[in-house]
């Protein structure tokens, strides 16, 4: 038997895991942490056998391989002749790549966890529970070879993350949090659900490969237009895209260990990675794909302007997630609209090749975040500052993070952004609306070179503050872990030279694969990649003149009138957080009074309406009830009389 024949058993381990822990986790060392890493280990094990099959091409020769595809199902539940539903694993490029990404980056977090959830408590036991079915879910979302299996670990996926978000319940800010995650998803996962209903009533299936085999047309078409924009409305929830994006910022409230692992591997990818299964549908579709590429340009810039300003370090890189997430959404969008058009197949490898980059600098950026706030004890970066003396590791890796998420070369964002700019590019000759996207998205990385400055200056160099004057640097349980994502962070571009870089998925026959020579001639051959690189430095060099000079003072920002209302409508999210209130307290809150008294004096009243007729016509003729055997008698021939006075009238007795 091969490896890839045990894949199932890679959400198995944490799964596991999450039991035992539940179960006996007060009888294990570190309330069960290191069964939490064992179990994480194991999967990420499995994980580089399959991809190493998966990238040789070695599991063609393996049962249940049909087209470069591995699948293995069982029948789970048989409805009719016509319509069943079955429980199976579907591996192709795109899994290999997310088992990749969601498998290390958890191992990682998970054993970092040991040292930064140290002084927990009993609660690390409820804590490495939930992280470890967070972990098991998300695997067997990647896994699933349908969508109502994709769909019920897609719930589960969001009952771990609020569960873990609101890990410190005790905390309003952290409850209420968690609520707003569950709820603002839940919006999303509604649309998703309908979107799944227009699928299976339209072509009697859910799996996969039915699916994808599909050429549809006339009437079938328009319905699966719908039906693709409702399930991108649940990668909108789930990846936090305008306009149900303000639910990520205050997810910061969890443990940042938690947020390293929700925009890194788990939650918010899940959404990127519906949109790229779910291609080979999209791409019929172009008006879902311009939806999805606006979508994507609008939240990328709006989301990088939020972080301009913010003070809070964790924030920021939740501003920038989304922004990220916005990107690879573009991509996809613009990339899918080409595929429709010209048949490349470039824009769905950049989004991938984008959002794998993205899992390593930004699990990077969060957890030298979670250092940094475990050795000062603030979350404010105005009371952080001259950490760099103090905090070498933390600084370094989190510089090299910095500079990856900006887009400079040689670091690995740079050449996943510049692949997905240049998509949007090419795409532009097909429709002025992506000519707009592509200067929204050169925009937003101005923005982002600035404001991951911005943090990494006012976090690491100046004078230090009252709260850096006790600081040092975190165990090497922690700083192993930066050091090991910060190579990633900056060399994960190399897979470009191995194997294709997971260039393409089934769905596509040729997958992206160049020689080194040839990827360095077709990037610096074009004059846009320049642009972008250009950009990023200004933004860079504007962070050091303000923040690290000091030969700009940030009171420009706010000097003028119109400036200080634009630095108070970022502060406010553009409004948004307050809009949701708003809509809550007046519509949802309206509603709900509404429905109350519908139920009130219309369900209630129907049912004590009936209650009080069947009272007072018991009451009457409980009076009848005398004992009198004349009245009985009176009664039964008054009844006899009128029943032949009825039956005289209607012509019975002629």
């Amino acid at each position: 038997m091969q490896p890839i024949e045990f894949a199932w058993l890679i959400p198995v381990f944490p799964l596991v895991a999450a039991i035992a822990i539940g179960l006996f986790g007060k009888k294990l060392k570190e309330g069960g942490g290191y069964v939490a890493v064992v179990a994480a280990i194991a999967s990420l094990a499995i994980t580089a056998a399959v991809v190493v099959q998966v990238l040789d091409g070695s599991f063609d020769s393996a049962d249940g391989v049909m087209d470069g595809v591995f699948e293995q199902s069982q029948m789970w539940l048989t409805l009719t002749d016509s319509y069943s539903f079955e429980v199976g694993i579907y591996i192709d490029q795109l899994t290999a790549l997310m088992l990749v990404v969601v498998s290390l980056v958890s191992t990682l977090v998970i054993v970092y966890s040991l040292a930064y959830m140290g002084g927990e408590g009993e609660r690390k036991r409820r804590y490495y529970t939930e992280i470890s079915l967070f972990v098991g879910v998300m695997l067997g979302l990647v896994l699933a070879n349908n969508y109502l299996e994709l769909f019920i670990f897609w719930e589960l996926v969001g009952l771990c993350s609020y569960l873990l978000i609101g890990f410190w319940y005790h905390k309003p800010s952290a409850a209420s949090a968690a609520k707003k995650a569950f709820i603002v998803t839940r919006v999303g996962d509604i649309m998703f659900m309908i979107g799944l209903i227009i699928l299976f009533t339209t072509f009697k299936t859910l799996n996969f490969r039915d699916l994808f085999e599909i050429e549809a047309s006339g009437t079938d078409l328009s319905l699966l237009t719908i039906g693709t924009i409702m399930i991108f409305g649940g990668a909108i929830g789930k990846s936090a895209q305008f306009p149900l994006h303000d639910w990520l910022p205050d997810a910061m409230e969890g443990p940042t260990t938690v947020s390293a692992l929700i925009h890194a591997a788990t939650m918010v990818k899940a959404g990127v990675y519906l949109v790229a299964r779910s291609f080979p549908l999209f791409v019929q579709t172009p008006e879902t794909l311009l939806v999805v590429a606006i979508i994507g340009g609008v939240t990328a810039f709006m989301a990088a302007t939020m972080a301009l300003n913010n003070p809070n370090i964790k924030r920021v890189l939740a501003y920038s997630t989304i922004s990220q997430l916005g990107y690879m959404m573009l991509a996809l969008g613009a990339g899918g609209y080409l595929f429709f058009h010209t048949q490349h197949a470039e824009g769905y490898t950049s989004s991938m090749f984008h959002l794998m980059n993205h899992a390593f600098f930004k699990a990077l950026l969060f957890l030298c975040a979670g250092s940094v706030i475990h050795a000062v004890h603030t979350e404010d970066m105005r009371l952080m500052g001259g950490l760099n003396r103090k905090m070498k590791i933390t600084s370094f890796t989190m510089l090299i993070g910095a500079l990856s998420i900006s887009g400079i070369p040689p670091f690995s964002g740079f050449w996943s952004k510049d692949e997905v700019l240049a998509t949007v590019w090419e795409a532009g000759d097909l429709s002025w609306v992506f000519v707009l996207l592509y200067f929204l998205g050169i925009a937003t990385a101005f923005m982002t070179a600035f404001y991951m400055f911005r943090l990494w200056f006012m976090t690491f160099t100046g004078k230090p503050s009252v709260a850096s004057d006790h600081a040092h640097e975190s165990p090497r349980v922690m700083t192993y872990p930066l050091i090991l994502l910060a190579i990633l962070a900056a060399g994960s571009f190399l897979v470009l030279f191995v194997g294709g870089g997971f260039g393409g998925q089934v769905f596509f026959e040729e997958p992206h694969s160049l020689a080194p020579a040839e990827v360095l001639t077709a990037t610096f051959a074009e004059p846009i990649t320049y642009l972008s690189i250009i950009v990023a430095i200004c933004g860079v060099g504007l962070a050091y003149a303000v923040y690290y000079r000091k030969s700009i003072s940030s009171d420009v920002f706010v000097s003028t009138k119109a400036s200080r209302t634009m630095y108070d409508v970022l502060i406010k999210r553009y409004g948004f957080a307050a809009a949701y209130d708003a809509f809550a307290e007046k519509v949802v809150y309206g509603f709900s009074k509404l429905v109350d008294l519908f139920d009130i004096y219309v369900i209630d009243g129907i049912v004590n309406g009936f209650a009080f007729i069947f009272a007072r016509s018991g009451n009457i003729i409980r009076r009848l009830q005398t004992g009198q055997v004349q009245l009985y008698a009176a009664i039964v021939i008054a009844g006899i009389s009128i029943v032949f006075i009825l039956l005289y009238l209607v012509g019975g007795l002629r």
